[in-house]
């Protein structure tokens, strides 16, 4: 078997694990019950799935170009995501749209404690 041929073989296998975890994270955005959950679907399966993308496409085309072409996109994920996936947060925070059963705000205990009402505290 050639070297051409081995990666060919791991950039498909790479290629086919990157598609499995973004379906995983489409399917997690759908049935996951609120924001919180979501946001967790929406950053963490779909990253990994993205990289594993990249990282098999730059192995089936060994091209200097497209390499650098998929290095940007993955870097560009790698920032965005987080920042995409805090400020989710902090909109189901402030709107109130997540579970209060999982949710423990230590805010909002110390400011029930002191007297102040909520807009006092997110200030």
């Amino acid at each position: 078997m050639t070297l051409e041929a081995v990666l060919d073989v791991v950039g498909a296998i790479l290629i086919l694990i990157g598609a499995s975890f973004t379906l995983t994270a489409a399917i997690g955005l759908v049935r996951l019950p609120d924001v919180l959950n979501r946001m967790h679907a929406a950053s963490k399966p779909q990253s990994l799935g993205f990289l594993l993308l990249c990282l098999g496409l730059a192995f089936v085309l060994r091209e200097g170009s497209a390499t650098a072409m998929l290095a940007v996109a993955a870097g560009l994920q790698l920032v965005t995501a987080p920042v995409a996936t805090q400020m989710m947060a902090k909109a189901a925070h402030r709107t109130k749209q997540y579970r209060a059963d999982l949710v423990v705000d230590d805010a909002d205990r110390e400011a029930d404690a002191d007297g102040r009402d909520e807009d006092d505290a997110t200030r």
